[in-house]
């Protein structure tokens, strides 16, 4: 392998925010060892940092040792360099002791948003979940607009089943990356697992809007269905049913039910049957396309 593939390699890891551990340390040993270190100019330092992360991950200290030391050569009083001597403690010391270290930093700065988030990791990683929760809510409290830590506080909500909590973090994602598809399908089917139905066939209904395209009558005939879109339509079925089966059920949100079900319904069975009819490339979905037929067959009622 050349060095100036290797360099190209982990540029693009770096470009692409991809972690991809193994390639970055065997593209990084390369680069060492070749003295390419001074070819990337200023970009060295950000390489150095990307391959200790690297080198931590696949369990080679010593490398990771020999590049976090030039680091703080260079940066002695860097937040970045401390965060990255913190994730290398938390590969060999105790939890306790990288709980402590950061929590040093942070009484010291308690604005050092990376040490605050290493900390919620290490804590929510050792089983102390409550506490997790209460610094991310904290965390939050001075960082609103991280929309990775609301992410991650309606993750730890959703893995305890407390969905409506999951449901309630994912609200501000929602404010903070209005025009995101994943995120909204992510509500969506949080509001169906808390069974808040007309919320989530509405939110479902918003994931169709964003991700099918020119919703023209012409061309939603002619148009199939892909990824995200074929999930709303399932989302949008399922929650049709449960409707008319719990026709008293009240909605956590006081969301009102879709007036038109029955047509919402007829109009996902009829995507969901042009998504798994397709043929070529995108067939590829096609797979038990009779066992969807089936399931989509059956009356609402």
């Amino acid at each position: 392998m050349s060095l100036q593939f290797a360099l190209e390699q982990l540029a693009t890891h770096r470009t692409k925010n991809t972690r991809a551990s193994q390639d970055v340390f065997r593209n990084g040993l390369l680069v060492l060892q070749k003295k390419g270190l001074k070819k990337l100019g200023d970009d060295g330092w950000t390489f150095l940092e990307q391959l200790t992360l690297a080198s931590i991950d696949v369990g080679r200290l010593d490398v990771a040792d020999q590049c976090l030391q030039l680091i703080a050569d260079k940066f002695p009083n860097s937040p970045r360099v401390d965060c990255l001597t913190g994730i290398r403690m938390e590969a060999t010391e105790p939890p306790e002791i990288a709980l402590k270290y950061y929590a040093d930093i942070l009484e010291a700065d308690s604005a050092n948003a990376a040490i605050w988030k290493r900390r919620i990791s290490v804590l929510k990683r050792i089983g102390k979940v409550e506490k997790a929760v209460n610094e991310l809510v904290q965390f939050l409290d001075t960082f609103y607009t991280d929309v990775e830590g609301w992410l991650e506080l309606a993750d730890i909500y959703a893995s305890c089943s407390q969905y409506d909590h999951s449901l309630q973090a994912l609200t501000h994602v929602l404010l903070l990356t209005p025009q995101n598809p994943f995120y909204m399908l992510q509500a969506a089917e949080t509001a169906y697992t808390a069974e808040d139905f007309p919320l989530a066939i509405k939110m479902f209904l918003t994931v169709v809007d964003m991700t099918d395209g020119d919703d023209s009558e012409q061309l939603l005939q002619e148009s199939t269905p892909l990824g995200l879109t074929v999930r709303a339509w399932f989302g949008v079925k399922l929650c049709a049913r449960r409707i008319v089966q719990n026709t008293n059920m009240k909605s956590a949100s006081n969301t009102s039910s879709p007036k038109k079900l029955e047509l919402l319904d007829e109009l996902a069975t009829e995507r969901l049957r042009v998504a798994y009819s397709s043929s070529g490339q995108k067939g590829e979905i096609a797979q038990g396309r009779q066992e969807v037929f089936a399931w989509v067959a059956t009356p609402l009622s």
